[in-house]
């Protein structure tokens, strides 16, 4: 073990590797309660259909797969699991295929499916060409990091929507606050599990997401807002969403598609080159010339993850930020990731304890609010300074919360962005994968998604 993973090598030990594997299953193992929420719909109040307990088997089974795979196959300490923010892109292009009549509104995910597991494959192919780095230089910092604030911000408005805090007008559509969520259970239980989450973080406690939850959870017992049913049994069966994607549906609406596969593609590729960078770097692991050893192995176990991922049921999965804190620990081989996977794998016999929390939203609301408030450091990053950078990067800001819909937010900022950088005499600065990109985007927002072309296919 020690000459696979080369622990004294990089100056570690199994014992450090292992311990480093926990932390990074504790500040992470909150996506197992989040992630059936999410893909169910009952977040985002659009039920897309799909068995929640079946969700939750499968994201241990994925999150399992593609952490022991990164691993053994390019020997860093990075776990995976189906990627925050990937997911409630997920749930978006669910709802935007059954109201474009791709599919009905009820197996519309099963599309959804196809569509990652064709964005998987093509993250496999790009993975080993030259083409990669092409792509990843088609998409300025700015619209990068615009992207993830933009879907921290959606991911907090869901948080707070949850929790009771800000409600929806059914006439105006507008939001308000709730006034009376502060004298009710509902509130106490989500404004208890925020100020914990945030203490734990400001005191730098290792799994303060979780902790939270923890929290949360407890008073929510005390409350009778949650009711115990039990902590152990085996795993529900995962044969609902299990090798359910419909790629003949896919294929069958792939001018529609398309820009959906394109856009999970590129979010897939920007989480794993950001995260893989910005751990690698904290580990010490980037050679002389700041570049990524094994990048290629480490890519195609993230893509091989992705596709993975997709026959289990799940949203793309992708390597996760809060490896830092396993690396932080000590962890600086691949042993750190595969005691992730073996972690996920035990919880797979907590099914009991998920379903609880997920019957009472106010428990994990908190998580997202968090999450989202850490997605928001990505502002900092973006070049205000320059017009021609900032205005697309604040229509893909705003756009995503305002329009309640990731794929409409992008679309918003995508096109703006090069088409600003033309008319401002800075054309040159943009590559043409980008105006192809735009223009695939234009395409899908006049063509397809005003039902132009179905009524000229009628």
């Amino acid at each position: 073990m020690d000459r696979f993973f080369k622990i004294s090598e990089r100056g570690s030990s199994i014992s450090t590797e292992l311990l480093a594997g926990a932390t990074t299953f504790m500040t992470m193992s909150y996506i197992i309660f989040l992630q059936p929420l999410v893909l169910s719909g009952a977040i985002s109040h659009s039920p897309t259909g799909m068995d929640a307990k079946a969700i939750f088997t499968t994201v241990c089974i994925a999150a399992a797969f593609g952490s022991i795979l990164m691993g053994v196959l390019a020997n860093y300490p990075v776990a995976l699991a189906p990627g925050m923010g990937e997911n409630f892109f997920f749930v978006s292009v669910t709802a935007a295929c059954a109201s474009m009549g791709i599919a009905t509104a009820g197996e519309a995910w099963r599309t959804v499916l196809g569509v990652v597991l064709i964005s998987g494959a093509l993250f496999l192919i790009l993975s080993f060409l030259n083409v990669r780095k092409m792509l990843m230089e088609s998409i300025s910092p700015s619209m990068k990091h615009a992207v993830a604030a933009g879907i921290g911000l959606f991911i907090a408005l869901l948080g707070l929507r949850n929790g009771g805090v800000i409600t929806t007008d059914p006439h105006s559509q507008t939001y308000a606050l709730n006034a009376g969520v502060f004298v009710s259970k509902t509130g106490a239980v989500f404004f208890v599990g925020l100020l914990v989450t945030a203490a734990a973080r400001v005191a730098k406690v290792r799994g303060a997401v979780l902790i939270g939850i923890v929290a949360a959870t407890i008073l929510a017992l005390l409350l009778g807002e949650a009711k115990y049913a039990g902590a152990f049994s085996l795993p529900p069966s995962p044969a609902p969403v299990l090798g359910q994607a419909d790629l003949g549906n896919v294929f069958s609406h792939f001018l529609k598609l398309l820009p959906y596969i394109i856009i999970f593609a590129f979010m897939d590729i920007f989480d794993t080159l950001g995260t893989l960078l910005g751990v690698a770097s904290h580990a010490g692991m980037l050679d002389e010339k700041g570049n990524l050893p094994n990048a290629k192995r480490a890519f195609a176990a993230d893509s091989i993850a992705t596709l993975a991922g997709g026959v289990c049921g799940q949203s793309t999965v992708t390597s996760y930020i809060e490896s830092a804190t396993g690396v932080e620990y000590g962890g600086r081989t691949g042993l750190t990731a595969v005691a992730v996977g073996v972690f996920f794998l035990l919880a797979l016999f907590i099914s009991p304890l998920a379903a609880m929390v997920g019957n009472c939203p106010a428990t994990v609301a908190p998580a997202l609010v968090v999450v989202g408030a850490l997605m928001m450091e990505n502002v900092s990053k973006i070049k205000w300074d320059d017009p021609s950078e900032a205005l697309p990067a604040f229509l893909v800001l705003i756009g995503i919360p305002l329009c309640y819909s990731i794929a409409d937010g992008l679309t918003l900022g995508f096109i703006a962005y090069p088409l600003v950088k033309a008319l401002g005499g800075r054309g040159k600065e943009v590559g043409w994968l980008t105006y192809l990109m735009a223009a695939l985007l234009a395409l899908y927002l006049v063509v397809v998604k005003t039902g132009i072309l179905e009524k000229a296919l009628a």
